[in-house]
């Protein structure tokens, strides 16, 4: 039985803010985060947008496209970093939202970047496992960087939603791989405003390592090789991580375009991997092999490899596409805007 993406949707908040408003303020050379990390601009959400708004918006672009009612999703999966409730579920609202409720199994999920993947992951296999008929997963952040920090040119804000089923399958899941240790690269404790990293320490041991790891895994796990996908992609804190890794696992410039978002949107948050994977599959045709591999910080990967089939090409147009959210209609905003949105003028 073919089990699979049956519908995807993606959100982006139109304002923006470059590297040089940010780098000014702080005193920095804008030019190197251009350069060294290929960053040029980031997403930020509105005064009115949170983890929930955006995932609401994207979940219903992937209903669209799977062409369902609400009423018929088993599971409401959310990952994020960034849940607008330290004690209250994002998933009730969102499946509150979609007319899922009340017949419906929600959970939150946490693993910093990656936590958009690992309710991917879950609702999968529960569709596999036959427990629903169809699962919804969705991985979504608002911004998080300390004033100043290096975080500040990167975290960014979106939502990518991904529904599961074994009918009408647009992008069929073929493997799907995780490979963890506990390595503590980035962390934010109870009551702190903004997460801390190490700095260095968050390349070789955490980021690379493990997005290396699983994709050599699951890469043999499935007998294939580079040279036989059609697009891969990354988790995307910066633009040169991504493209490091494709590079040394022998991925070429070619297959890891398409979805490498990160310089136009930041993509350092919970729906990186998953919204580059929609890029692609906004352009990709049938038959098409595709790797998509995450990074959550304290750390881990999944990886999954993915086909799409006919029905993709049926459906990809039934929504607004990522790229054209990604390239229209921005408003570029200053430092002082920016900070005021995001709370980081602090009163009290």
């Amino acid at each position: 039985m073919a089990v699979g993406i049956i519908g995807y949707g993606t959100y982006i908040p139109r304002y923006r803010i470059r590297v040089e408003e940010i780098a000014k303020v702080w005193g920095m050379d804008a030019e190197n985060y251009k350069r060294g990390l290929m960053l040029r601009q980031k997403s930020v959400p509105a005064p009115d947008q949170d983890v929930i708004t955006m995932s609401v918006e994207a979940a219903r672009k992937a209903l669209r496209r799977a062409g369902i009612d609400g009423s018929e999703i088993g599971s409401v999966y959310i990952g994020s970093e960034s849940h607008p409730y330290a004690v209250k579920p994002s998933g009730t609202v969102v499946a509150e939202a979609l007319g899922a409720t009340p017949e419906v199994h929600c959970a939150d999920f946490e693993f910093a970047c990656k936590a958009g993947t690992e309710a991917m992951f879950v609702g999968y296999s529960e569709v596999k496992a036959g427990t629903v008929r169809y699962a919804l997963a969705i991985g979504a952040d608002t911004s998080q960087g300390a004033p100043g920090d290096a975080l500040e040119f990167s975290a960014a804000a979106g939502a990518a939603a991904y529904l599961f089923g074994a009918e009408g399958v647009a992008v069929e899941v073929l493997q799907a791989y995780s490979f963890m240790t506990d390595t503590p690269d980035f962390w934010r404790r109870e009551h702190q405003h903004y997460p801390r990293h190490g700095g260095r320490f968050t390349g070789a041991p955490a980021y690379f390592r493990h997005a290396t790891g699983a994709a050599l895994r699951i890469l043999e796990m499935t007998g294939k090789r580079p040279e036989d996908f059609r697009y891969v992609v990354f988790h995307q804190p910066n633009g040169k991580f991504p493209v490091t890794v494709a590079e040394r696992l022998g991925f070429t410039r070619e297959q890891y375009e398409t979805g490498l978002l990160a310089p136009t949107l930041g993509n350092t948050y919970s729906g990186a991997s998953p919204m580059g994977l929609a890029a692609i599959l906004d352009e990709a045709g049938v038959g098409d092999l595709i790797l998509m591999v995450s990074f959550g910080s304290g750390a881990g990967s999944d990886a999954f490899v993915l086909r799409t089939t006919e029905r993709l090409l049926e459906i990809r147009d039934k929504a607004k596409r990522t790229r054209d959210q990604l390239d229209k209609n921005q408003r570029y905003i200053d430092y002082a805007t920016y900070a005021k949105f995001r709370g980081k003028i602090r009163k009290r």
